[in-house]
């Protein structure tokens, strides 16, 4: 009798059809037949009696969530995929367009008055609409599942009464929910959370959830930009009571048994003056073959252990975010500024990494061990220019003297790698960074281009030899990894390249593939010209973007088949990830045992890496143009030499010595009928009168917004 009854209820368990069957005769039955078919027939083709309804509706709604299928008019249903609609996420979002990654990571302009209400972060349904650029362009038809439903704007008096004015998805404003919102006030820069969606941007409902300020404060409208990020800007406790207990316990002695004793070497490191997270050192000898580099970086992974609360958390930030005055660290400042920080004159745990270089710099043989070292001294880097230009005072020449001998091989060092790049044809590029000077009052007073003099070229160099011989030693053991990469310039965006150097008359190379060395040889003849810095700015525009993966497929811009990022673990978390790594090798695990344990961990932490590296450099750059933009208020009406930095059908921008850039907007110009050279220049049809990419021009600082970090710039017509 038993058996029998076991039979019977394993042909009950068989005859149940499963969510996953359901989902796979939904999909049979679309793909045949009809394109679109009544919900209730769907239903009765394929659901059986047996099995109840519940799977079928589950099985179905999972469908529709995934965007396989969708459900249109009169409840008829498709195939997503015969109707020609792809699933997406919309990822960026202005006040009158947006824009949607599909899964296959192919990104669509949405329009306006396409996107259907849609918000960032939303899984929505598109479908492919004539393009006017040439670009993937698409129409919002569904929303699959809903993002956070945050953003920011200004709380604004409209029409009798307070609104929110958003920084993105509508130039309308947006009705309040009093009864749910906290206390806010005309003027106030806030973050707001959706209530009701509408079908339209202008149609939703939004209640206040925090309110950082005046809107006319650039730190206001900044901490706005890291809340509607989501960067975490607080540790949750348990990464907080890790930290702690590790301060606590400092640097023990024991940790230093199989660990080579470093404390006798002339190490120390080189920063800004205002750095804290000091992760990384440098020694430089000179040897009978040539070169003997070591570049010490900060052992984080041996108090980070995997899965712990602070890796998490890590792992979630991916990166530090860093702007105005203020960071926003990976790790909590115990870490960051504490035990992990390469501080003068404290024994501290690190990763080495010692390569042996030719006497022409090229690298012969590397290793990499755990150590120990001792910084003899802090560097600054603009005290080390001091000490390379012959310009340095006295005091800083005494706080050098037990590193002098080393700063003069490092300096010789340095120009044979520089060298050495210019050899393998790499593409010289310039950009210019900015640093804001932020007085007591958080307000910004003056921005100014940041300076890069030789110790921040050297250093540059040697953590360029370290990361090559972190990637190359992956790569010659086989094991997972996680490696920075660069891939060469998509094909439309060189030929656009070429169009645009053509119209500029700027001579290049021709070429089948596009290689470095033709981007190093159009650089170099433009270089002296008046089309430099327009040259450059294409040059940079066509590049495909850094990222990071774990397929080792080289860095197209530094010309190196082997790359990664090794010497930043305090504030990147790609490189905790190689120091794990890079740990268990030399504990001797094999290249089975590595493989399995870190396979889809590097693929994990690839991922994550690339996707906050983007978010920070976002958070970034919008903070930068907010306090820009603060500082430029105190300049409104004053006339200043620019130089056009890009050039749009609607104007063209124009940016100041100091990186400051403003819109000169096409209704501001000399009344004509203009002509648009995308992206090269605007020309006056029947005056000739052209403003080209790279032209100098005389304007006025005409209006400021804080807080969109918007400058609006007109022609000095009396220069």
């Amino acid at each position: 009798m038993a058996n029998k009854k076991n039979t019977k209820n394993f042909k009950n368990t068989k005859d149940k059809v499963t969510v996953e069957s359901y989902k796979n005769k939904i999909v049979t039955y679309l793909n045949t037949g009809k394109k679109l078919i009544p919900l209730n027939e769907l239903e009765t083709k394929c659901r059986t009696k047996k099995s109840g309804r519940e799977n079928f509706v589950q099985a179905f709604t999972e469908l529709r969530d995934e965007g396989v299928v969708t459900v249109r008019k009169g409840m008829k249903v498709a195939l997503c995929s015969r109707m020609g609609f792809k699933a997406a996420e919309v990822t960026r979002l202005s006040r009158t367009f947006g824009f949607a990654v599909t899964d296959d990571g192919t990104e669509y302009f949405i329009p306006g008055k396409c996107m259907m209400g849609a918000m960032p972060r939303d899984r929505v349904l598109i479908t492919d609409i004539p393009s006017r650029s040439g670009e993937p362009e698409g129409e919002v038809i569904d929303i699959l599942s809903f993002g956070s439903g945050t953003l920011t704007g200004v709380i604004a008096y409209v029409e009798g009464g307070l609104y929110l004015v958003p920084d993105i998805a509508s130039r309308n404003h947006m009705i309040i929910s009093n009864g749910e919102s906290i206390p806010f006030a005309e003027g106030d820069k806030v973050l707001a959370e959706i209530v009701y969606r509408g079908r339209r941007h202008a149609e939703h409902k939004v209640k206040i959830v925090s309110v950082f300020g005046n809107s006319e404060l650039a730190a206001a409208c900044a901490e706005s930009v890291v809340a509607a990020s989501g960067v975490n800007t607080e540790f949750p406790q348990d990464a907080l009571k890790e930290a702690r207990k590790i301060s606590e316990g400092g640097v023990q002695e024991y940790s230093f048994n199989n660990r080579e004793d470093l404390r006798h070497m002339a190490i120390f490191t080189i920063d800004s003056s205002e750095s804290k997270d000091l992760d990384d050192a440098i020694s430089v000898e000179k040897t009978e073959k040539g070169w003997l580099l070591g570049v010490h970086i900060a052992d984080v992974s041996h108090y980070v252990k995997g899965n712990s609360a602070l890796d998490k958390e890590a792992m979630s930030r991916g990166t530090s975010v860093y702007y105005a005055d203020k960071v926003i660290p990976m790790l909590p400042k115990e870490l960051s500024n504490g035990i992990c920080s390469l501080n003068p004159d404290e024994d501290r745990l690190t990763l080495s990494a010692f390569m042996e270089l030719g006497e022409d710099g090229e690298m012969i043989k590397y290793c990499f061990g755990k150590s120990v070292i001792r910084s003899r001294v802090k560097g600054v880097y603009s005290e080390i220019n001091a000490i390379l230009s012959g310009k340095a005072n006295d005091d800083i020449k005494a706080k050098y003297t037990c590193v002098e001998k080393e700063i003069t091989l490092m300096n010789q060092l340095a120009d044979i790698l520089i060298e050495r790049k210019k050899q393998r044809h790499t593409p010289e590029l310039e950009t210019v960074e900015s640093k804001l000077i932020i007085n007591e009052n958080g307000v910004c007073c003056d921005v100014v281009p940041r300076e890069r003099g030789k110790s921040e070229r050297i250093i540059e160099e040697f953590m360029l030899c370290a990361n090559e011989a972190a990637a190359r030693l992956a790569r010659d053991k086989k094991i997972p990894f996680v490696y920075r990469i660069h891939e060469a310039p998509p094909e439309e965006k060189t030929a656009s390249l070429c169009e645009m150097l053509t119209k500029l008359n700027v001579e290049y190379p021709h070429f089948q593939e596009f290689k470095p060395a033709h981007a190093a040889a159009i650089l170099e003849n433009a270089r002296g010209t008046d089309k430099y810095e327009a040259v450059n700015m294409m040059v940079l525009r066509s590049m495909a973007k850094a990222k990071y993966s774990e397929e080792p497929l080289g860095h197209f811009g530094l010309v190196l088949a082997d790359y990664a990022h090794f010497t930043s673990p305090i504030r990147r978390y790609s490189d905790l990830a190689i120091h794990r790594i890079i740990t268990d090798v030399l504990a001797g695990y094999d290249d089975k045992w590595l493989s399995k344990r870190y396979s889809g961990f590097a693929v994990n932490a690839a991922e994550r890496a690339s996707a906050t590296e983007v978010r920070a450099v976002s958070v970034e750059r919008d903070c930068e143009d907010i306090y820009k933009a603060e500082y430029m208020k105190q300049h409104i009406g004053e006339s200043f030499t620019a130089k056009i930095s890009s050039v749009t059908e609607f104007g063209f921008y124009a940016q100041l010595s100091n990186s400051v850039e403003g819109l000169v907007h096409i209704r501001t110009l000399p009344e004509g009928e203009y002509d648009y050279s995308e992206p090269v220049a605007l020309t006056e049809k029947f005056s000739g009168v052209s403003y080209e990419l790279g032209d100098t021009v005389q304007v006025l600082c005409a209006a400021v917004n804080v807080s969109e970090g918007t400058i609006d710039f007109v022609l000095d017509n009396e220069e």
